[in-house]
């Protein structure tokens, strides 16, 4: 028998590991791979594992349109996604595993956490960008943090990567999807009024198949998909720009409707591994359409809120789903340290007075969307409050440290929340492909950073500068590495293009 023809995979996810702090005797992975053909592929064959490891099918796609991103059409004939779910025993020590296909000499290593060693965690955000051209035109190479990051996972081997949003670009669609043209043609405040064209769905489905297969083929990228397991949330970019931040007559329009299903569709298939009929899981919450998600290993717990699928001009959350929030972080009381996921910084200076002035000027600005998403924009500014006093209060009952971790802004940067018994941090780390913005608007929102701000309930808000820098903002390219410690607290380290060494900061 001929060996799969992969078209995309591995892709390894993170399920956890047993007990309250995942400290238990096995580490939960699940393997997909994207293959092209008829036949059923051979089982896994995993080290440490006795029996061998078959193919649960997910999804099908048949004779897709050759609609894709620049170069990278999406294949035609017999597409099928297939996941392979095992468990590998854990020693004290860190053991490594041999993971591959039955008759097939390709095979793929992955680092098992032991039980007795504190955590390594690889952070990234913002994965592409709009126009990849840009990223030549600033004088980058696509891939080099990547292949930096690939190079530090060879010499010390991560756990666990966690993924914070933007891991794809879609927004191409609107020039490279033809059944979309009919609203491209359009104004986009004008686009609610587009019909969905009859093939729009399948075209879709092959965009961001191909989107994916852009992105996670990269060689550096898939070398670290296929052996660091992940756990990943979504953001705008996984959709289309500003999703969520657009007036509900177009969020609820059928073309919008369905490119939100679709990237609801690939994000669910390609970056949690599930179908719609799988059991949570890793997801918190089993009703659509949330993918709130959260894991333990050794004694840090990771929860990470979807802040997409509900979002809407006045909220980033349906109320009923922040409301959850207490019940959610409860469960991560036994970790010695909580990481937050938030894909929008949760603490950040304020961009309201810039937001408002857009908004007095007619049509709608570049920068209105990506305001509008911050979480202190002013329809957010409520739900912030209740987010934070959640986090808090779960800090102060539990003893539980939190530390955020955020992307997006596509810079590094590093926030700590003060108080009354309150010390929670904020790590942003991004992108590891977009490139920075210009230095104009970076100096803007410097100046911002410079004060400490008076929040609420006691609360204080400082940027911190970066390690031997006197800025609070690094306009670079740059990836997080988090180390545990014994003691429950972490080392960070941000990962920066043009900076030789890592800036470390020891958080508790």
């Amino acid at each position: 028998m001929a060996p799969p023809q992969i078209l995309l995979g591995p892709i390894l996810h993170a399920r956890g590991a047993q007990g309250p702090t995942g400290s238990g005797p096995r580490w939960r992975l699940s393997a997909v791979f994207l293959l092209g053909g008829e036949q059923e592929p051979p089982d896994l064959q995993v080290a440490g594992v006795s029996l061998p490891v078959p193919p649960r099918f997910m999804q099908e796609w048949r004779d897709l349109p050759p609609v894709g991103p620049v170069g990278e059409p999406c294949p035609g004939g017999l597409l099928r996604l297939w996941r392979y779910d095992f468990a590998v025993p854990r020693g004290l020590q860190d053991g490594r595993i041999a993971y591959g296909f039955t008759g097939d000499e390709r095979r793929w290593q992955v680092c098992v956490p032991g039980i007795a060693i504190p955590p390594r965690i690889a952070y990234t955000a913002c994965g592409g960008c709009e126009d990849e051209a840009h990223i030549e035109e600033a004088g980058l190479k696509r891939n080099s943090l990547w292949a930096r990051l690939l190079s530090r996972h060879r010499a010390t081997p991560q756990h666990l990567m966690l993924m914070g949003g933007d891991q794809i670009y879609a927004d191409g669609l609107w020039e490279r999807v033809p059944a979309l043209r009919p609203a491209t043609e359009l104004k986009p405040m004008k686009r609610s009024a587009a019909i969905a064209e009859p093939d729009l769905e399948r075209q879709l489905d092959a965009w961001f198949i191909a989107s994916y297969r852009h992105g996670w083929n990269q060689p550096e990228t898939a070398a670290m998909l296929a052996s660091v397991p992940g756990l990943r949330m979504w953001d705008d970019h996984d959709i289309i720009d500003g999703w969520g931040s657009h007036p509900a007559e177009m969020l609820d329009s059928p073309v919008y409707k369905a490119i939100y299903a679709a990237a609801r569709r690939a994000f669910r298939l390609f970056q949690i591994g599930m179908t719609d009929d799988d059991p949570a899981d890793t997801l918190l919450s089993d009703q659509p359409p949330s993918f709130t998600l959260g894991m333990r290993l050794n004694g840090i717990g990771i929860f990470a809120p979807d802040l997409r699928s509900e979002r809407r001009l006045d909220r980033v959350m349906d109320p009923a789903t922040l409301d959850k929030l207490p019940e959610w972080l409860a469960d991560f009381a036994p970790c010695a340290h909580l990481l937050v996921m938030s894909s929008v910084p949760l603490l950040f200076p304020s961009f309201a007075l810039a937001e408002r002035l857009l908004n007095l000027l007619p049509g709608r600005q570049a920068m209105e969307d990506d305001l509008r998403d911050q979480w202190r924009s002013p329809a957010h500014h409520a739900q912030w409050q209740t987010m934070l006093r959640h986090l808090v209060d779960f800090a102060g009952r539990t003893e539980t440290r939190v530390t955020i971790l955020s992307g997006e802004v596509h810079l590094a940067a590093h926030g700590q929340l003060t108080g009354p018994g309150v010390d929670i941090h904020q790590l942003v780390s991004s992108g590891i492909v977009h490139p920075p913005p210009a230095m104009l608007a970076v100096e803007m929102m410097e100046r911002l950073t410079r004060k400490q701000e008076d929040l609420f309930d006691r609360l204080h808000l400082s940027m911190l500068p970066m390690p031997g820098t006197d800025r609070c903002l690094l306009a670079a390219r740059n990836y997080l590495t988090l180390t545990g410690r014994d003691d429950g607290g972490i080392i960070a380290e941000w990962h920066a293009e043009g900076v030789d060494n890592p800036m470390v900061v020891p958080i508790g």
